[in-house]
């Protein structure tokens, strides 16, 4: 197929935002006003590095502000553009709603390869671009936060929110400012690997359902099932090696920059992932057979796939050579609307990427929330708990000795009873119930409906619909 055949990843959002719009009932001035970016900022700014001044074009869209703050991530890389950010900023809108997470969407970018600078410039970089967003109110607690994206992480996020309280500095809620942070400068536990997690629970919720699975040419659970992951990067990795070590998943396939692993009999994931960070790529991995071109794996057969990096990797040339049963997008808009279609027309289910990669954004709201608290998860009440399971533990150890000791407690359940929950619980507790509340808000849509075929126009609807309310409750 001609790349002009294939529409742009904005294109593949509005086609699927026309599609889910069709089969609504909204007035056609609120279905515009909840498709358009409110505001997208172009910001140039220079930077003194290596003796002489370096000129940095980054952005950052507004999609909707029916909630504020609004909420998305920056991310670095070189195809950073006005039309890939406003795409991404309409997508966190609807992800945001989806998951029940009181934000508006937003996103950032800037056009650089942050391979090529050391640490120092890229602070340099990083914090003179917080300071032109910061100074137009682009970064604010109540009105605008950041997150981690493509090329960034806890690093640049401490060294935004750290500009963000030197240019604020009676502003007792500073922290809030952004998202991802290290635990040490105001982040929360699990937020790294939220969401991968995100993605682990997303597959455990959808296997909990028979008819779900049985509708993507599948039974049973996760235990066994073939993954192929494409990108294994922070999403990538996380949720490859949560659904290995703790579901019995076995990956089949790696897809990375300089090719691809595969070994039919299951790879260590942990084992490859310090192999890239060793050397840079998956080139030599000794347990595996390497593949150049390792888009080729996507086409293996698989139970699962997971594409985990760029959008559009699958896409009008590779689509009807696909042979999974199910697709989940931890990327954003890894399959373009074409493919999609093609896909769908296969029978392949594709749990889409508004909900299965919104483990993020939904870990970041913890956070935030804990930065306005200014008191951590667990902190009140772990203790009570475990004082309340212990008299529970007592009375039983009581009852068995008067019983003459015939039976007693098994040791690990005492051990794991008695643990209150701390922060990284709780984390984990409040993604799963969003996880679960979600996919059922969508599940009941896709089976609810005779016009509703795929998961993705059930999330559409359900996030569209929500955005909707929120307008109307405005008097808008």
């Amino acid at each position: 197929m001609s790349s002009a055949t294939e529409p742009s990843f904005r294109q593949s959002v509005d086609m699927m935002f026309n599609r889910a719009v069709s089969l609504m009932d909204l007035p056609p001035g609120l279905e515009e006003k909840i498709r358009v970016c409110n505001a997208t900022y172009t910001v140039r700014f220079g930077v003194r590095l290596r003796g002489e001044m370096q000129t940095f074009t980054g952005y950052r869209s507004v999609h909707s502000e029916h909630m504020e703050p609004v909420k998305g991530g920056i991310r670095y890389a070189m195809g950073v553009n006005q039309d890939e950010v406003e795409a991404l900023a309409a997508l966190m809108t609807y992800k945001c709603a989806l998951v029940e997470a009181p934000f508006g969407g937003s996103k950032g970018g800037l056009c650089i390869d942050p391979r090529q600078y050391e640490e120092h410039e890229l602070e340099l970089i990083t914090r003179r671009f917080a300071y032109e967003l910061a100074k137009r109110d682009l970064i604010n607690p109540s009105q605008n936060v950041p997150a981690p994206d493509m090329g960034t992480g806890e690093r640049e996020m401490a060294w935004i929110a750290d500009q963000y309280a030197r240019m604020n500095t009676t502003d007792i809620n500073a922290k809030a400012c952004v998202t991802g942070k290290p635990l040490n400068a105001g982040g929360i536990a699990g937020r790294v690997e939220a969401t991968g997690r995100g993605v682990q629970y997303a597959l455990r919720e959808f296997f909990r359902n028979p008819e779900d699975v049985a509708a993507a040419k599948m039974e049973g659970t996760l235990d066994g099932k073939r993954v192929i992951v494409q990108g294994l990067g922070n999403v990538g990795y996380h949720a490859a090696k949560f659904l290995m070590s703790e579901d019995g998943a076995k990956i089949t396939a790696v897809i990375e920059r300089d090719g691809g692993l595969i070994n039919e009999k299951g790879l260590d994931i942990e084992a490859v992932f310090q192999w890239i960070a060793n050397n840079g790529g998956v080139t030599g991995y000794p347990d595996a057979r390497y593949v150049e071109n390792g888009a080729l794996l996507l086409e293996e057969d698989c139970d699962i796939l997971i594409p985990a990096a760029l959008e559009g990797v699958i896409n009008l040339t590779n689509a009807d050579k696909i042979k999974t049963r199910l697709i989940i997008e931890a990327a954003n808009g890894p399959v373009t609307a074409g493919a999609d279609e093609i896909l769908r027309e296969k029978g392949i289910v594709i749990i889409p990427d508004m909900y299965a990669n919104a483990g993020g954004v939904t870990v970041s709201y913890f956070e935030w929330v804990k930065n306005l608290s200014h008191i951590r998860f667990g902190r009140m009440q772990r203790r009570q708990e475990e004082a309340r399971h212990q008299l529970v533990v007592d009375e039983l150890e009581a009852l068995s000795a008067s019983l003459g000791n015939t039976w007693s407690l098994n040791p690990k359940f005492t051990e794991r009873y008695l643990r209150g929950a701390g922060e990284l619980e709780l984390v984990r507790s409040g993604l799963d119930d969003t996880m679960r509340t979600a996919y059922q808000s969508m599940r009941e849509v896709w089976h609810g409906r005779n016009d509703v075929t795929d998961l993705r126009t059930a999330a559409y609807l359900v996030s569209i619909g929500k955005v909707a309310s929120s307008y109307r409750a405005k008097g808008l």
